[in-house]
C-alpha cells in the first residue's frame, strides 16, 4: 500500500513556522500529546512532530528571509514531479511563490498560490 509520501495528490506533511518554537512545542506537545524531536539542519533546528509512531509534520522558526511573517501552519501535497506540476500553476491562474527548491535528504518542494490566494507547498520526496 502506498503512503502519502508516495501518492501523487496526497497531503503528506504539515509544518508550523513560528516566532517562538519553544512555546509552540510546549503548547502542542501538551495539547495533543505529540512526541517532538529536534534535528540540526545547519542554519536552524527543525522539530519533527510524531503522533502514534508516525512522523506527520514539523515546527520551525519563521525564516529570516521573510521577516514580519505571522506564525502559521502550511501543508505539503506529494506530487510525482514538482518541477512539472509547478510549471502548470500559472496556466491554471495561480502564482509560484517559491520556485522548486531542493531540501537536502528530503526532496524538492515549491510554494504556490491558487487563484483565490490560498497557499500550498508541493513536494516530491527523495527516493529512499
Amino acid at each position: 500500500m502506498a503512503t502519502p509520501f508516495e501518492t501523487h495528490g496526497a497531503f503528506s506533511w504539515s509544518e508550523l513556522a513560528t516566532t517562538d518554537v519553544a512555546a509552540a512545542k510546549k503548547f502542542y506537545g501538551q495539547l495533543l500529546g505529540w512526541q517532538l524531536k529536534d534535528m540540526n539542519m545547519g542554519e536552524m533546528t527543525y522539530t519533527v512532530v510524531n503522533a502514534g509512531g508516525q512522523d506527520i509534520g514539523g515546527i520551525m522558526p519563521v525564516p529570516a528571509s521573510t521577516p514580519g511573517t505571522r506564525p502559521g501552519w502550511g501543508n505539503y501535497v506529494t506530487v510525482d514531479n514538482v518541477d512539472a506540476v509547478t510549471d502548470r500553476v500559472r496556466s491554471l491562474g495561480g502564482k509560484v511563490l517559491v520556485q522548486p527548491t531542493d531540501i537536502p535528504t528530503v526532496g524538492r518542494f515549491s510554494l504556490i498560490q491558487d487563484p483565490q490566494g490560498a497557499t500550498l507547498s508541493l513536494i516530491t520526496y527523495a527516493q529512499r
